[in-house]
């Protein structure tokens, strides 16, 4: 059975952003460029270890049952009362759980290695929380634990030196005309009528819902992606799936949340850090409509350029097919 991926591009790994696909699940560390000194803090501002009330896990051949939540590595997230309903492959339920977004590469670098059901087949994970309204991270804890009790998965973070690519202002202190400080836009609270997706157009309220990063095809092979009240480094982290090999990270220096739109054409050569490739005759393959890094560019007014960072590495020591209940 196919993998199923992504936070809201237009194929499911989460249903999580409506269209996308996301997780990293390399961090960088202590790196001096605008990061968060260690961003497994997370682990412990939800209190380290929980575990669920009760729990099942089945195998699912059948087609897939959408999960009551998106199990996306950002903050969107709606109350369910603790409840927890989802059928996805291992390999989804491990980025969940460690709050991970890989790129295409480092997916095979941490999953590659280990038999294939561990991203073909699915798991129908029905599960109850002991408190009634647990956050979003504190799920992700439990998770934890079950996937250790169940798979018997164990893990570990290496610190690596990894290729990245560095985003930053093209102008210290000057934002992009589609890049805004989340409180001098909508509050979350105000409540958004979803518009379709060849129909949103950048000067609507897109994405309806705050905390996530989500991304709609549009006509003439176009891409819209936003979030409302993110962090700069979730940005980052949103801009490397399925479009470049190294992840991003933040190296902006700006604090607080924030609300964007990007719209571009999805063209393979635009999303080359380095620019567009030379065809054979030697003349450089042109994009049609705006390119990705051209978007990112006049929209945001950011910049992506290659650098080195250390970075925390997701290593799977043991994993094993759990026993059915």
């Amino acid at each position: 059975m196919a993998k199923r991926r992504g936070p809201h591009f237009s194929r499911p790994k989460q249903l999580l952003i409506g269209t996308l696909a996301i997780l990293a699940v390399i961090m960088p560390v202590e790196s001096g460029l605008g990061q968060a000194s260690n961003e497994r803090d997370w682990e412990k501002a939800a209190g380290e270890k929980m575990k669920f009330e009760v729990a099942s896990v089945r195998l699912n051949p059948g087609p897939m049952e959408p999960p009551n939540f998106r199990l996306s590595p950002d903050d969107a997230y709606g109350e369910t009362g603790g409840l927890l309903t989802a059928d996805f492959a291992l390999e989804n339920y491990i980025e969940f759980a460690y709050k991970i977004w890989p790129t295409r590469e480092q997916s095979q670098a941490i999953f590659g290695h280990l038999s294939r059901w561990v991203q073909t087949d699915n798991y129908q994970i029905r599960a109850r929380a002991a408190i009634t309204n647990p956050t979003k991270d504190q799920m992700r804890l439990m998770m934890q634990s079950l996937l250790k009790e169940r798979f018997g998965l164990v893990v570990h973070f290496e610190t690596q030196e990894t290729p990245v690519l560095e985003m930053t202002l093209m102008r210290p202190g000057t934002l992009g005309p589609q890049l805004h400080r989340h409180e001098d836009g909508p509050a979350c609270e105000v409540n958004v009528t979803p518009i379709a997706g060849a129909e949103r157009k950048a000067a609507d309220i897109f994405p309806s819902q705050c905390g996530g990063i989500e991304a709609v095809p549009g006509p003439n092979q176009t891409l819209l992606m936003g979030s409302r009240d993110t962090t700069m480094g979730m940005i980052a982290k949103s801009l490397s799936i399925g479009r470049l090999s190294r992840p991003v990270v933040d190296a902006t220096g700006l604090s607080g949340k924030y609300d964007f739109t990007l719209h571009w054409t999805r063209d393979a050569d635009s999303f080359r850090p380095e620019g567009p490739p030379a065809s054979q005759d030697g003349a450089v393959s042109a994009a049609q409509g705006t390119p990705f890094l051209d978007a990112l560019k006049e929209q945001l007014g950011l910049r992506l350029k290659p650098g080195k960072a250390p970075m925390k590495v997701l290593v799977i020591d043991h994993v094993e097919r759990p026993s059915e209940n």
